[in-house]
């Protein structure tokens, strides 16, 4: 059973038909980089060092502030060809999320709640203060449930492929449509933990195969490889998707993005959506919902992808966000 259902991890990408073999390559293409141009550091969080990425105007302590917030189960990486194009407006960082990318993965049990406790802890550490928020997956919904409880410390939103209405909370897994039986075998322990825990489909079976419009180098494969090499490290993998709220559970999570959803369609603060066709979490269908919905929201397409559309797209959306941002506050 669980061999046949390695298939439908596969419909997340089903219009890439993510062929391998060698094409040749666009100048878009050649200008997507797999080197990480950031240098590496760390910060205490909580008792454990969690990794980040800086670059920009370090020099300033009024230097604009950006900083990036990815899902399951990537890391800072995923931004790697986005923050060049947004470096000039002042200092980007991206962090791993505890227990991703190369940050600790210590012996917690990796909630939603927990998560949000370390990324408010990162927030003080670094004493970021008026952010600008990239978001991206889960990072959406910590992004944005920090900007509801801390509206004072965040300039501006942009996000992509959101957790977040119209699609999450979801009334149950038929409402996810193609994505049903995906993540209900994620979230049945019999099926869920061989097909994460020991096939590692999450990061073979989803993330490595989902561009669109090209194939990942050998080196991008084996960067989002690295944390999870050894089955004992993907456990927070395996959490995430029982975090996401269907059919009413877990109920705080409901909660959770239910108020983000408040917030959206109350607050001023600026918010760009960019979206993608087809998109996994967010269609262009999503996109104007959200636009005609949440307050102050611009929703920009930026190319054809699925949900790991930094890597398809990533000038699109560095661009877009650089161009956002000038236009509603000046270079």
């Amino acid at each position: 059973m669980i061999r046949s259902f390695s298939v439908l991890v596969l419909i997340l990408i089903s219009v890439t038909g993510f062929a391998e073999e060698e094409t040749p390559l666009t100048p878009m293409q050649i200008a997507i980089s797999d080197e990480m141009k950031y240098d590496s550091k760390f910060v205490s969080v909580h008792g454990s060092a969690m990794h980040y990425v800086e670059g920009g105007n370090l020099a300033s302590k009024d230097a604009q502030v950006f900083l990036f917030l990815h899902g399951n189960p990537s890391s800072s990486y995923l931004w790697r060809n986005v923050m060049p194009h947004i470096e000039p407006l002042g200092r980007v960082i991206a962090v791993d999320l505890v227990g991703f990318g190369q940050s600790d993965k210590p012996d917690i049990g990796y909630t939603y709640q927990e998560h949000s406790k370390y990324i408010d802890g990162f927030i003080e550490a670094l004493d970021l203060k008026d952010i600008t928020l990239v978001l991206h997956d889960w990072g959406s919904v910590l992004g944005l449930d920090y900007a509801r409880r801390n509206s004072g410390n965040v300039k501006a939103i942009a996000m992509m492929e959101a957790i977040i209405p119209p699609t999450f909370p979801a009334k149950d897994y038929e409402a996810l449509g193609g994505l049903a039986d995906l993540f209900k075998n994620f979230r049945n322990p019999e099926t869920g933990r061989p097909l994460i825990i020991e096939q590692n489909i999450f990061i073979e079976g989803i993330l490595l195969q989902a561009t669109v419009t090209r194939t990942l180098s050998e080196k991008e494969k084996e960067t989002y490889r690295k944390p999870f090499l050894d089955a004992k490290d993907r456990e927070p993998i395996y959490v995430w998707p029982n975090e996401l709220p269907i059919g009413g559970e877990p109920a705080r999570n409901v909660m959770v993005i239910n108020a983000v959803a408040d917030w959206l369609k109350e607050s001023a603060t600026p918010k760009l959506l960019l979206y993608v066709n087809p998109g996994a979490i967010v269609s262009p269908q999503g996109a104007r919902w959200m636009q005609e919905n949440y307050r102050n929201l611009e929703a920009v397409f930026v190319g054809y992808g699925a949900h790991y559309i930094q890597e398809d797209n990533p000038e699109a959306i560095g661009r877009n966000i650089n161009l956002w941002f000038q236009r509603k506050f000046g270079s």
